[in-house]
């Protein structure tokens, strides 16, 4: 993993089998793709935005020395249900994530960090390792109690070594996530809110 701004190139496929391709499933608005009804303003303003389209909810692992790597790209970690929908199958499951992140037109900001608290979050609520390979930062590994176990320092140019080990399993997040998106979530706290309101004294 490399804090460079060299690209690195797609990792090669097992002998035999076709090379591995991810398509990015959670798109920027008017970075990535162009939200409904504003095509218009674009192309009035002939702004020249991208508009590519989605990759499948659930993107096939790729494996490396029997482990099985689910990548992401950038921000789509933000998104837990979106990642637990790679359990809902059995046996194909990622053992590891990787996140690969452009970062470096945030500058030395707090996005750095914040980025790096939501890749450790994921890692707890799915009980997996993460990697994360970037630009200007933050390059780390992540162990599956989301602990940051090794890393390089932000803005660097260099290397990260490290031994990850993958696990298997699925938890109750990944069950309930992967399964009914963030719904039960939702649910639960209008039921909260219903109950809080119907404590309230009335005049």
């Amino acid at each position: 993993m490399r804090n460079s701004a060299t690209p690195t190139p797609p990792p090669a496929s097992p002998p035999g089998q076709p090379p591995y391709r991810y398509d990015k499933q959670h798109l920027v608005p008017f970075g990535e793709f162009i939200p409904s009804f504003f095509r218009w303003f674009t192309e009035l303003m002939n702004i020249p935005l991208g508009d590519f389209n989605r990759g499948p909810l659930v993107a096939p692992s790729f494996v490396v020395k029997g482990e099985r790597i689910g990548p992401n790209i950038c921000y789509e970690d933000l998104f837990g249900e979106e990642l637990a929908a790679r359990f809902a199958g059995t046996g194909d499951a990622p053992t590891i994530f990787a996140n690969l992140s452009n970062i470096g037109w945030f500058g030395q900001t707090i996005a750095v960090d914040q980025h790096l608290h939501i890749s450790r979050m994921r890692s707890l609520e799915l009980q997996r390792p993460m990697i994360r390979a970037t630009n200007t930062g933050a390059t780390v590994v992540i162990d599956h109690r989301g602990r940051v176990t090794r890393s390089l320092t932000p803005h660097t140019r260099g290397v990260l070594e490290a031994s990850v080990q993958g696990r298997n399993g699925r938890t109750p997040f990944a069950t309930w996530a992967g399964g009914w998106s963030l719904w039960p979530a939702v649910l639960l706290a209008l039921a909260v809110v219903g109950w809080a309101a119907r404590r309230q004294p009335r005049p």
